[in-house]
């Protein structure tokens, strides 16, 4: 391939994904330096490099999100919806999180039946997941709870905290809508909002889509972040 058959976009996807390869050995770095001098330096200190950690997962996982992105804007994203264990699904990225969760002293409660099985992507919804955690683990006070449940109309999955909530801007009309923009004072671009709301809607099952939606309140009365599956 010549270079100028090269994309813009295509180029944008290749470095993104070095990227992501440097920044995952640095999150694993960091962790191993963390977990080796917890009791060895002040708890100031400490918890700036805990901060730094959260952080650097919080970017390991844009980039993932914006590489799916990516392959779904070229329909080359190999969706792969078969029947999964929800409750290994959710152990699996708690046990991802476990060390940062650990270190910022956030405990986890986990709402969801050893034999609830649902048919999703099994790596797109993981990577939701993740996201909801990532966003959790920012703004709740020390309280996390992922509960899952199934009825007649789907699969649906809640990421909760107890933290002050989403913004009464964003719980507006369509709070996803709302966060699409960029945020000059804090930074958000509304990428994981997209980015959930884009695997939500890929899961499809006569005639219906999957949603995403915020809202506040849930068994913590703090931010809730509900994934629905048909």
């Amino acid at each position: 391939m010549s270079t100028e058959e090269i994309s813009f976009a295509d180029l944008m996807a290749s470095s993104i994904h070095d990227m992501k390869n440097s920044v995952n050995i640095q999150v694993h770095a960091l962790e191993s330096i963390a977990a080796q001098i917890k009791e060895k330096v002040d708890a100031p200190a400490f918890q700036s490099l805990v901060s730094v950690i959260a952080q650097a997962h919080r970017v390991d996982a844009n980039l993932i999100q914006l590489l799916s992105l990516y392959k779904f804007g070229k329909s080359i994203y190999p969706l792969d919806i078969s029947e999964h264990s929800v409750a290994e699904v959710i152990a699996e990225v708690v046990m991802q999180k476990s060390l940062v969760l650990a270190l910022k002293g956030i405990a986890v409660e986990v709402d969801c039946p050893q034999d609830c099985d649902w048919y999703f992507d099994r790596d797109l919804i993981t990577g939701v997941l993740l996201n909801a955690m990532n966003n959790a683990y920012n703004y709740t006070q020390d309280k996390i709870r992922i509960a899952a449940s199934t009825d007649g109309r789907g699969l649906t999955l809640r990421v909760e905290d107890n933290g002050s909530g989403y913004p009464v801007q964003m719980l507006h009309g369509d709070g996803i809508d709302a966060n699409k923009g960029v945020n000059f004072f804090s930074g958000s671009t509304g990428l994981g909002f997209y980015f959930s709301s884009q695997v939500a809607q890929q899961h499809q099952n006569h005639g219906h889509s999957g949603s995403l939606t915020i809202e506040n309140g849930g068994a913590y009365g703090g931010g809730c972040f509900v994934v629905r599956l048909p």
